[in-house]
């Protein structure tokens, strides 16, 4: 049995690394995918980890499986696509390090995954199952995806969930809000960030929002809040867990690495969510956040992520 085991896309990220002397923007492709971030991140920590997903039978897809393999995640649920090739994404930085995405994905072949390759790669199953919503846009991965988090939500996996929004990938708001707020209910744990929560609740004020999407199901909720830091709320708490200012060169990757370090800590501990306390959460989120203001500081997803050694 792993510890922890994503589900959802694995891609190429085309990133945006400065201009040449003509002013046309430099990229470089990192790989990347939030649900394969937060594996890696995961394992760079120390957990044991394996991805469930789909790549084309390209180079990209097989330069992205040998990269999980070399990061330790196990690959078994990794799944290749023989006439749809790898999806890839355009990342463009501002100067604040902020992104902004394009993708080519009508179809990728993440979007590929079936719900009886989900299901036989959860065989074994995990004690955290993590999923995106990126899954949820497009068939049959969504309902690969919706199968997977119902049958090891049965079979008393933890449900982690990030409802991360890309307005590329959805008709419009109005439809990717109503699908993301599908899986909420089965979710033990959620992130979102403020904008998501925006999104999701019809409020800014993060108590009130917190509180309405943990009345909804998940008994974690983490709202990302940049270098501010994170509001928690868990039991009885609820509040912000300062950040890290950095010098950012490249916010992607960030919330996944924060997200990852979070799920390393629960699958560490012999009672995952039921008996933490105040204390240990604050601690929990501020390790996560010093991991996550790391990648900030460098470029690239998953090569920017740290490794245990490195946040002591």
């Amino acid at each position: 049995m792993k510890q922890i085991c994503t589900l959802g896309e694995l891609l190429i990220d085309m990133t945006q690394n400065g201009t040449d002397e003509l002013g046309n923007g430099r990229f470089t492709a990192y790989p990347g995918g939030a649900p394969a971030n937060v594996a890696v991140a995961a394992a760079r920590l120390g957990a044991e980890t394996a991805f469930i997903g789909k790549v084309g039978n390209d180079a990209f897809g097989r330069s992205l499986t040998e990269t999980l393999r070399k990061e330790g995640v196990d690959v078994t649920g990794l799944f290749r696509c023989e006439d749809i090739p790898t999806t890839m994404a355009l990342v463009s930085v501002d100067e604040r390090g902020e992104r902004e995405f394009a993708f080519y994905r009508t179809p990728g072949a993440d979007t590929q995954l079936t719900a009886d390759e989900a299901i036989s790669a959860l065989e074994k199953l995990p004690l955290i199952l993590h999923v995106g919503s990126l899954s949820l846009t497009t068939m049959p991965a969504r309902e690969a995806c919706e199968a997977a988090v119902n049958y090891a939500k049965e079979r008393g996996a933890l449900i982690s969930y990030d409802p991360n929004y890309r307005a590329a990938l959805w008709e419009s708001e109005d439809l990717a809000i109503e699908m993301m707020k599908v899986l909420i209910p089965l979710a033990d744990i959620l992130k979102v960030s403020d904008e998501e929560m925006l999104m999701l609740t019809g409020t800014e004020d993060f108590e009130e929002g917190s509180r309405i999407l943990s009345d909804q199901g998940p008994s974690l909720v983490l709202v990302t809040l940049g270098s501010q830091g994170v509001f928690a709320r868990h039991g009885s708490f609820a509040g912000v867990v300062p950040g890290f200012r950095v010098k950012v060169a490249d916010t992607n990757g960030a919330g996944d690495t924060f997200l990852g370090a979070m799920l390393a800590q629960i699958a560490g501990r012999e009672h995952l969510l039921s008996d933490l306390d105040e204390e240990e959460l604050r601690n929990m989120v501020t390790y996560a956040n010093k991991a996550a203001s790391l990648t900030c500081s460098r470029r690239g997803a998953i090569p920017a992520m740290p490794f245990a050694d490195e946040l002591k």
